[in-house]
């Protein structure tokens, strides 16, 4: 399963009260396709994944799956601490169309190493061989950093759906060995939207992003960019991306941040799940004057 172009981490939109409002969906998913992307990722580190039920989390998957109505390929993210409730929504995922499924590691005693990890992840999809699988390989919220070229030589001989790795990690170099340790039969997917233009020097081809939801439009120049050989543009267009994302993590926590762009631009995703802590009113404000300072309306997304 190879996928191209940019995949966005889509956002679990909620309520004031924290409950979920999934009559949002639709109109996010049309914007999206319009913008351009090339796939959704459902239920990951941006869409609160770890802070929904289960319960919820099928709901999340069955609205984005049902608005998406086979378009683009859908991703969802089902990992969880107990390998019986990933095992839950494994099965959901592919009972309500599901293109494949991702999981990040068992979190709170860890893996100590490979093999452990890929015992957890076979335990964890068995009832399901025939599903596409993608590791979430994200350790900086995972602790798990484990060889990922390791990891791809050995993880097929007992995941029979494995597909490839969403790699949300900073190491370009350790990227650019799994795609070569990938070649043709496995797809890397890269997950630090700040370095896509680092990625596609690599050799990278898709690239799943939070940021991708309102500023779909830059990173699709980025990738034009590259591909015609203009170096400069593409740099200009990726120092945007890593101004912007460097702001929004200073100034207002990053995934709150990232979520109250969606409401500025008229696609109001709702408030986050504690311990994430979103915006006051006075940070929306400032966000706004933030977001014009930055050029963001000229080359993110139109309200």
């Amino acid at each position: 399963m190879r996928i191209e172009g940019l995949v966005a981490a889509t956002f679990s939109p909620m309520n004031e009260d924290g409950s979920l409002n999934l009559s949002v969906v639709p109109g996010t998913v049309e914007r999206l396709i319009g913008d351009g992307i090339a796939g959704l990722y459902v239920c990951g580190s941006t869409g609160e994944g770890p802070l929904m039920s289960s319960a919820e989390r099928r709901h999340v998957a069955e609205a984005h799956i049902s608005a998406v109505h086979g378009r683009i390929p859908v991703i969802v993210q089902i990992g969880h601490d107990s390998l019986a409730e990933v095992r839950e929504l494994a099965e959901h995922a592919r009972a309500c169309g599901a293109d494949a499924i991702s999981a990040i590691a068992p979190r709170y005693f860890g893996c100590d190493s490979v093999d452990t990890l890929i015992n957890c992840l076979s335990e964890a999809t068995r009832s399901v061989p025939d599903m596409p699988f993608f590791y979430y390989h994200i350790p900086a919220l995972s602790g798990i950093n484990l060889d990922m070229v390791e990891f791809l030589e050995k993880a097929p001989r007992k995941i029979p759906g494995f597909v490839g790795i969403k790699y949300s990690a900073l190491s370009i170099h350790e990227f650019q060995e799994c795609l070569d340790a990938a070649g043709d039969q496995y797809s890397i997917l890269f997950g630090c939207d700040e370095m896509l233009l680092s990625a596609l020097a690599v050799g990278a081809y898709g690239a799943v992003g939070s940021t991708f939801n309102f500023a779909a439009p830059l990173y699709n120049g980025i990738i034009e960019a590259f591909r015609r050989s203009d170096l400069l543009e593409a740099q200009a267009l990726q120092l945007k991306s890593v101004k912007m994302i460097h702001m929004l993590y200073d100034r207002y926590r990053g995934q709150p941040g990232f979520k109250a762009i969606m409401g500025l631009l008229g696609q109001a995703c709702g408030p986050n799940r504690l311990p994430l802590r979103a915006l006051s009113d006075a940070e929306n404000k400032q966000l706004r004057i933030d977001l014009e300072q930055i050029g963001f309306f000229d080359w993110g997304r139109s309200e």
